[in-house]
This record gives structure tokens, sequence and C-alpha cells, in this order.
């Protein structure tokens, strides 16, 4: 049984979270703020967080700031409960390392099939995965990225991004489906995020970001250098 935390501060929507999730078959439990939050993580960390941005003290980007950046935390899954609209938001949120996120008001069928996506994708099979291709190696289950024997550091989503082409190595995929993988729904209309992760990805690699392909109108491949 999966065991998810919500954190909102309205109690009618917190309270109707909790009880859909435990309805479901999930073992959910719900607090007002990030200081509530932060003591049971220690004792027990969730399988996924669902986190309100509009919080009162910590708002909900400083406490998945504070989730990601503690080395026995920073691997559990979030997905922002957000009223927020504005594109600046959403984004520095997603480039923070949060998995996906839900606009309020939302449905409590749209809640449960995001939370069963991004439950899906931290499954086991992602575990214990090492890829290479070239000088690149990356091991999904240490969250390392090395160029030779030089360890690149990359953000949440530049590794994730790294990770879905490099197990779909000489395969053409689409903004679209990158979006869906990565970023775990189909945002359409921005798909320049993709864009831009890929040139920081590119950077960051160095020569060998060069194995990173453009395919014109369609997305990206990651292959041998033609």
């Amino acid at each position: 049984m999966s065991r998810i935390y919500c954190v909102e501060d309205d109690e009618s929507i917190r309270e109707l979270i909790v009880y859909a999730l435990n309805s479901s078959g999930y073992e959910c439990s719900g607090f007002e703020s990030g200081e509530e939050l932060f003591p049971q993580l220690e004792k027990s960390p969730p399988d996924l967080i669902l986190l309100d941005i509009m919080l009162p003290g910590d708002d909900g980007l400083t406490i998945l700031k504070n989730i990601k950046k503690n080395i026995s935390t920073k691997n559990i899954p979030v997905i922002l409960l957000t009223a927020k609209t504005a594109e600046y938001d959403i984004v520095k949120g997603l480039d923070m390392g949060a998995d996906d996120y839900i606009p309020k008001p939302f449905g409590v069928m749209e809640l449960m099939s995001r939370v069963k996506a991004v439950l899906r994708r931290i499954g086991p099979s992602n575990s214990s995965d090492v890829i290479t291709l070239s000088s690149i190696t990356i091991d999904y289950e240490k969250r390392i990225v090395k160029i030779e024997d030089e360890v690149i550091k990359l953000t949440y989503k530049e590794f994730e991004l790294l990770y879905y082409l490099l197990k779909n190595q000489n395969i053409v995929l689409t903004r679209e489906m990158i979006m869906n993988e990565v970023w775990g729904f189909d945002f359409e209309g921005e798909t320049r995020t993709v864009d831009v992760h890929i040139g920081t990805l590119r950077q960051k690699l160095g020569q060998s970001g060069k194995l990173i392909q453009t395919i014109r109108n369609v997305g990206y491949k990651v292959g041998d250098i033609i």
C-alpha cells in the first residue's frame, strides 16, 4: 500500500483528498503546513507528497526546496497543488524537482489519475539501471552521471530527461512524448520547456552533448553522432 502525504491548509480540500485516497486503497495523511510535515517525514517517509503552493508560513516552493536538498527525502516524488496559473510559478516548481502539478479547482478523478501516473513512473522497474552511451554513463539507482570518470552535476529534471533519452537510444522522441514521461503531463503549447532543458543538458555534457540530436520539427534522438 502506497503512503501519501497531503500538505494543504484548506481543511475542506485536505479532508476531501485524504478521504478520496484512503477510499481508493492508499494510506493518506493530511498536514496543514510544512511545520507539521517535516517531523513526520523523518519518522516515516511517504511514497508521494501532494503539496499546495500557497501555505501559511513557508510556502510550497520553499518546502519543496527543503525536501529536495535533504538526502533522505530528495527522491520522494512531489505533485504540486496550485491555484496559480502563471507559467513562471509552474516552471519554477517543476525545475525545482516537482514531478507534476494539478491546478485548482480539480476533480477527484483527475487527482487519482495523476497520483497513479507518478507512482507508476517511480516503480521498481526504474531502479538499478546503469546505461552507457559513448562517454556517458548514468546510474539511476545512485543518481550519478559521469562523462568518462568525471561526475556531472545535473538538476532533478535534467537527470530524468537524460535517463529517458538514453533508455531510448536511436529512437526519435517527440517533445510531447518527453513532456509526458519526464514531466508527467501533456502541457500543450509549452513544449519549449523541453528545448530549454535540452540546451542546458547539452552544455553540462560538454562535447558529449553532441550525442543529443535535434530532429527538426519533431523532437530529439540520442545515439551515435552521424
